[in-house]
């Protein structure tokens, strides 16, 4: 009669590596069957898990093994007889659960199945051990009967043998749940130290990106700012022609103007790259550091130009004042030789009516 599956669940399938005796292998790349199986012909069972073509698990239960869960969704047994430790990870504490109250209860029935085994060969060791009738005499009698396994002292040097392999069974079996408890305790501390390091990086991340959006929202008020100033410097020259200093001040004041625009487009490709990047915490804090010292020294810069852009103003009126002057100087000269003329003419006219008389 073949194997019948009783009881299934899906479970990541690992091994524990030969060679450390710490590290898990996965055994799956994801989730397979695990099913609790029943070889009624032997009256063993068997936990069975097939990946693809092979069977990764295929592991009999004895009643000296024991189910260990290490975690909240991961457990493990050691498997003596192949050697190593199996670890399954569930989806849910409830299906890790499941697994393990069947693993006991199969468990169980493994050792009712030993013990009934035992009871039967001590009921029928007594029966083999049959000697002769007494009534016959020495030379005559046939020889006991060999047991089914062979003779008392076999039976006792096996019985003996079997304790020893299972003492042995028993510590390997300790071993390599301590080892791989140990293996599994590490493996969760690394994972919830990643799980925390992820979650700073991930808000590092977020108020980087903050961080970025008030950056550049400034560096679009200095940009307005800077066309503002540009504008008021093209509505100072557009009014009147300014000395040899203004028009020096005005083409240091465009050279500034481009050399800030110029610097508002590197900054705004850095914040292209920075956002295709994701770069880590320490080179974010650089990025970061660097911004702040640029948008200083544009800040200096845009103070520097508002001083500028009043030296112009300043040099502005008082060009116009200065014209303002010397149109009203040329004015009253002319006013003067007006009266001048005016006087001449007059003498000219009384010069002519003398000489007349």
């Amino acid at each position: 009669m073949g194997e019948q599956p009783i009881f299934s669940l899906k479970a990541h399938v690992f091994q524990i590596d030969p060679a450390t005796k710490r590290n898990w292998i996965p055994a799956s790349k994801h989730a397979v069957t695990v099913s609790f199986f029943f070889d009624a012909g032997r009256s063993v069972y068997r936990i069975i898990s097939v990946g693809g073509t092979k069977a990764i698990i295929n592991s009999t239960i004895t009643p000296n093994m024991t189910f260990t869960k290490t975690s909240q969704k991961f457990g493990q047994w050691a498997d003596s007889r192949a050697n190593t430790v199996y670890g399954l990870g569930f989806a849910t504490e409830q299906q890790l659960q499941q697994f393990s109250e069947q693993f006991k209860e199969f468990k169980e029935a493994a050792r009712l199945v030993r013990d009934k085994s035992q009871e039967k060969f001590e009921l029928l060791s007594p029966g083999l051990n049959i000697s002769s009738p007494q009534g016959l005499c020495e030379d005559r009698q046939s020889p006991p009967l060999l047991g089914v396994n062979g003779s008392s002292e076999d039976k006792l040097f096996r019985s003996k043998s079997a304790d020893m392999e299972e003492s042995t069974e028993k510590e390997q079996m300790r071993k390599m749940l301590s080892e791989g408890s140990i293996c599994e305790r590490n493996s969760d501390a690394e994972l919830f130290s990643l799980r925390d390091s992820n979650t700073k990086l991930v808000a590092a991340l977020h108020e980087a990106n903050s961080s970025i959006d008030q950056w550049k929202k400034l560096l679009a008020e200095y940009q307005e700012e800077t066309d503002r100033l540009r504008e008021q410097v093209a509505e100072l020259e557009a009014q009147s022609g300014v000395s040899a200093s203004s028009e020096t001040g005005s083409e240091e004041l465009t050279q500034t103007v481009a050399e800030m625009e110029a610097l508002i487009r590197a900054k705004d490709e850095e914040i292209k790259i920075l956002r295709s990047k994701k770069p880590d915490l320490s080179e974010l804090e650089k990025e970061k550091e660097e911004a702040c010292q640029r948008i200083q020294d544009l800040e200096v810069k845009n103070s520097e130009l508002d001083k500028r852009v009043r030296t112009a103003e300043s040099a502005l009126a008082s060009s116009q004042d200065a014209r303002s002057r010397a149109e009203c100087a040329v004015q009253k000269v002319i006013e003067t030789l007006d009266v001048k003329i005016y006087d001449l003419s007059d003498l000219r006219q009384n010069l002519a009516e003398l000489l007349e008389k």
